[in-house]
């Protein structure tokens, strides 16, 4: 009797909440998002942290303790110039992280204004917005990314305003296919006879609607912007040294007697880059599983 009181209450109170916390509700059920989102929180903050309490700096070199193994003095061992490789590690999952982050809140930005515009106003206006995208999605990304960082610097603004400018497209299809949508809807319909602009009615009354497929995109586009930068970093086209980041600290991998020998300097970074981009992967499927409305009960 007290089992199934307790349950009815349960799901009165579930009923009772607001569309976000019917969200976080179903996510919150989700074990593995949610088991990815500590650990993105672990990592996160330890990249905060360890380089504001370490006793070494990024820049602090010790050539009489170069490409030492791990030790209790030097967790993850030195490098080549004697530097600390756990205080790089975590200062290189800043500069990674934060440049993802960058890079996804502009191309979210491009894409869902330009999307938004193409998607309300239609006609002349969509035609050009989507021909734009088109060209930009033509291109070979890789090669496109290789070319543009060769001609103008791998610097980390530079990384920054290429990957956005190529991913761009695809979030901006997605935000038009919702307002085609949206705008037929009898509320804004009401919207219209009401006399309200056409700014208010794209960024009170539609966006709002769009923006759960906005968060979901951004959550999976944190790994794939992560494995881009490692990617160029690898091929020595990503933030140049001495600045690190987890792409170019593997980048020492490609010397054989390392990858044999002296696995303290690729094989940490290849592990927070494996358990970002896994994290960030499952919290995005389980955000999308989260606001499906089909997993309404």
């Amino acid at each position: 009797m007290v089992k199934s009181e307790v349950l009815k209450n349960t799901k009165s109170s579930h009923k009772n909440l607001s569309y976000w916390g019917e969200v976080f509700y179903r996510l919150r059920k989700n074990k593995m998002a949610m088991i990815s989102l500590y650990l993105l929180v672990i990592i996160i903050g330890l990249c905060i942290i360890v380089p504001e309490l370490s006793q070494y700096s990024i820049e602090t070199t010790d050539m009489q303790n170069r490409d030492q193994a791990p030790s209790s003095e030097h967790w993850l061992g030195t490098d080549k110039i004697g530097r600390d490789l756990f205080v790089r590690l975590f200062y290189a999952g800043r500069i990674s992280l934060g440049l993802a982050l960058a890079v996804v809140t502009l191309e979210c930005v491009t894409g869902v204004v330009l999307g938004s515009l193409s998607g309300f106003y239609g006609g002349f206006i969509d035609i050009v917005i989507m021909r734009f995208a088109d060209i930009f999605m033509s291109f070979p990304f890789m090669m496109f990314c290789i070319t543009i960082v060769a001609v103008f610097g791998n610097s980390v603004t530079n990384l920054i305003i290429v990957l956005a400018l190529l991913s761009w497209p695809s979030i901006a299809r997605i935000v038009r296919g919702q307002i085609l949508t949206l705008r037929e809807m009898e509320y804004m319909e009401a919207c219209e006879a009401l006399g309200i602009s056409d700014f208010r009615r794209i960024f009170r009354h539609l966006l709002p609607n769009v923006l759960a497929y906005v968060i979901v995109y951004a959550t999976l586009g944190m790994a794939s912007v992560i494995l881009t930068e490692t990617s160029l970093s690898f091929l020595g086209l990503g933030v140049s040294p001495p600045t690190p980041t987890w792409g170019n600290m593997i980048q020492e991998a490609r010397n054989t007697l390392i990858i044999q020998q002296k696995w303290w300097y690729w094989i940490p970074p290849g592990i927070c880059i494996f358990i970002s981009v896994m994290c960030f992967n499952i919290l995005g499927d389980g955000m999308r599983d989260a606001i499906d409305p089909k997993m309404k009960r």
